[in-house]
């Protein structure tokens, strides 16, 4: 079964851009400070960083997905119902490591 695809909300879309620009400056920031080979442990929580506003964009895109499009496919039933519950756990998995 094909997948669904639905625009984020305004607001949310706006908002994961703006995360998603921070974070690239942050990786840019990263590269710079390899380069002036900087203080490793400076380096790894600059890394810690970047991964947890990764994680938090992750969720916010987890959540509107789970309030938008499973949501409408667990409503649906049937074999839309079921690829929406496969999706849903192949993401927990992925996202579990």
């Amino acid at each position: 079964m094909p997948r669904q695809t639905r625009r984020l909300a305004v607001e949310p879309k706006r908002a994961n851009a703006t995360r998603l620009k921070r974070i690239e400056g942050q990786v840019r920031g990263l590269i710079k400070m390899v380069e002036e080979e900087r203080y490793c442990v400076e380096i790894l929580t600059q890394i810690s960083s970047v991964q947890q506003a990764l994680r938090a964009v992750g969720r916010e895109l987890l959540r509107n997905h789970l309030k938008c499009c499973a949501a409408d496919a667990l409503r649906q039933g049937g074999e839309a119902a079921d690829a929406a519950c496969d999706e849903l756990i192949e993401l927990m998995y992925k996202n579990a490591r």
